[in-house]
């Protein structure tokens, strides 16, 4: 019932930033929990990011926190990752993903729904 879109994906320099959006449509945004997550080819798909959609708790992989900032904003049914000190191994595919529950939410099968996914290129 959720549809996902994400943007803001490009090639930036190491050290430069990004901002990834992701839009949602198809039902309420509110209720739902959020997630970032990216991939490389023939690797695992990755935890970055998430937020809650009942008290707006973040939490963050120990490889960006610091770096990478999660936020909402449900007036326009849209979660952002704010991206810093971006480094080349941070290139990936890109997804947001949409959870309905609250739990275990470094787990991609906790997920829902998800993004088609923005590439982020990072060059040295």
């Amino acid at each position: 019932q959720v549809q996902l879109a994400e943007s803001g994906g490009g090639l930036v320099q190491a050290g430069g930033s990004l901002r990834l959006s992701c839009v949602a449509s198809g039902r309420t945004f509110s209720g739902s929990n959020m997630g970032w997550f990216r991939q490389v080819p023939g690797k695992e798909r990755e935890f970055l990011a998430a937020i809650t959609w009942s008290d707006f708790t973040t939490y963050y992989a120990g490889s960006v926190r610091g770096r990478f900032t999660i936020s909402r904003d449900n007036a326009k049914n849209t979660v952002y990752l704010q991206m810093n000190s971006l480094k080349p191994e941070d290139t990936a595919v890109y997804y947001c993903a949409a959870a309905t529950t609250s739990s275990r939410l470094a787990l991609m099968r906790t997920y829902d729904y998800w993004g088609q996914g923005t590439q982020v290129t990072v060059s040295s």
